[in-house]
């Protein structure tokens, strides 16, 4: 007996293959969505892994020429670790000229701006009143002199008669008493006349410390007070002068153990882009807490300024020399790709053909990385034309500033020597 096309169903009429196969796909949904699930990501996630090798893929016709490119050399070095931050410039010394006697101001003897070294005359304030007190406690001290030559003559006679028994001894005691309190009148002048003396000084007012004077806060023939707070004029020390600058917490463990060791740490100040020199110093102290609410330390640093390219409240980069990297292998940050598989570089072969290196990079200075692992020194490294570059890709080293430095399959190409963007990972 022949087999019925068709299938029939207990309660109903039979069903055909398509309704049999929505009926399995509709019993198992599950399975089909999980399966293909898996599909798509063995697709994401083994493509890439496959393309970077050259596993499967085939290069269209024109990328088969050879890329070209600009390549660098790594080479050994002494590379020095810098920690970098932002400082202001501080005055070593920063005093406001303040009369310390009241009266007119008569000259000033500076020019605003002008340099003064210390002991040089600033200013004048009227004399005359001082000079009136100095004769008035001189003439005090010669009245009070002669009153106790007197006395002592008094007292050289009572002492004769006293051994003559010809006077009583409580007037010899109470001339001595006398002679004791002229004495006591007599230094009391002599501190008059000294004061006295004092205060035409101060009417003298000269530069306590070597520095630039400001602008002048008050003119000649106003009168001066003690307690007048703006003061004459303002003096700062340039040379030497200081750097306050903080760096971030994590390099305190670094600094501190150079720090402790009692070693001089060089310090460089350069101009807000970071690319002019300023001065040369070196670090003079550091801060004894860190500031919780920055989470830095603060640091000072001091230089010569002989040239006075430093100048008081400027804002300065610091960089701090910590230590040196004996024999680094160092290469340039352009060649440097950043991408899904982290750093990496391309290094050109012997066979002109590119090959992709995993990197873990130390400090960096200006164009130049310290490499901790990946390369060795003497290997080239692309440093321009990386984005066209996969796995196996042969390159066309080019000279930087020849003709064919600028031209990538007919369009401007990127400068030599120019940093580019860098991509996203070897396709």
């Amino acid at each position: 007996m022949n087999q019925p096309p068709e299938l029939e169903t207990q309660n109903g009429p039979p069903l055909t293959r398509i309704q049999r196969l929505s009926h399995f796909i509709r019993r198992h949904w599950v399975i089909f969505i999980i399966f293909s699930v898996i599909i798509i990501a063995g697709i994401i996630f083994i493509k890439p892994i496959m393309t970077m090798f050259g596993i499967g893929t085939k290069l269209p016709a024109s990328s088969q020429r050879p890329q070209p490119v600009t390549a660098v050399m790594t080479n050994k070095a002494d590379f020095d670790v810098n920690l970098k931050g932002l400082g202001t410039v501080i005055p070593t010394n920063t005093v406001t000229i303040k009369s310390q006697v009241s009266g007119q101001l008569m000259r000033v003897h500076f020019k605003e701006g002008q340099y003064v070294n210390k002991g040089n005359l600033i200013a004048e304030i009227d004399p005359r009143p001082f000079q009136i007190q100095l004769m008035q406690a001189q003439g005090q001290l010669a009245r009070d002199e002669a009153f106790l030559k007197n006395a002592e003559a008094d007292l050289a006679l009572y002492k004769q008669l006293l051994t003559q028994d010809s006077i009583a001894a409580q007037q010899v005691s109470t001339q001595q008493s006398l002679v004791k309190q002229y004495r006591g009148v007599i230094e009391t002048d002599k501190s008059q006349i000294a004061n006295a003396k004092l205060q035409l000084t101060y009417a003298r007012v000269v530069a306590p410390i070597t520095g630039r004077v400001g602008l002048r806060q008050v003119d000649p023939g106003n009168m001066v007070q003690v307690n007048d707070p703006n003061g004459i004029v303002v003096i700062t020390q340039l040379q030497p002068i200081t750097v306050v600058f903080s760096l971030p917490q994590d390099n305190l463990t670094v600094l501190m153990k150079r720090w402790n060791a009692e070693a001089t740490l060089p310090v460089q100040a350069y101009d807000q882009e970071g690319k002019v020199l300023l001065a040369n110093g070196k670090l003079l102290a550091v801060d004894n807490q860190i500031d919780t609410t920055t989470g830095t330390i603060k640091l000072k640093a001091i230089f010569d300024n002989k040239d006075n390219k430093l100048f008081p409240n400027q804002f300065v980069n610091i960089r701090l020399k910590v230590d040196i990297l004996r024999d680094a292998v160092v290469m340039s940050t352009a060649a440097v790709q950043r991408g899904s598989i982290g750093t990496f570089v391309y290094v050109v072969k012997d066979d002109k053909s590119v090959t992709v290196k995993m990197l873990k990079l130390g400090p960096t200075e200006g164009d130049n990385v310290v490499v901790m692992e990946g390369l060795l020194p003497g290997e080239s490294v692309v440093t321009v034309g990386g984005d066209k570059l996969r796995e196996g890709t042969k390159v066309e080293i080019i000279t930087p500033g020849s003709s064919a430095a600028g031209i990538r399959d007919g369009k401007p190409g990127i400068a030599a020597g120019k940093k580019k963007r860098q991509s996203s990972s070897p396709e």
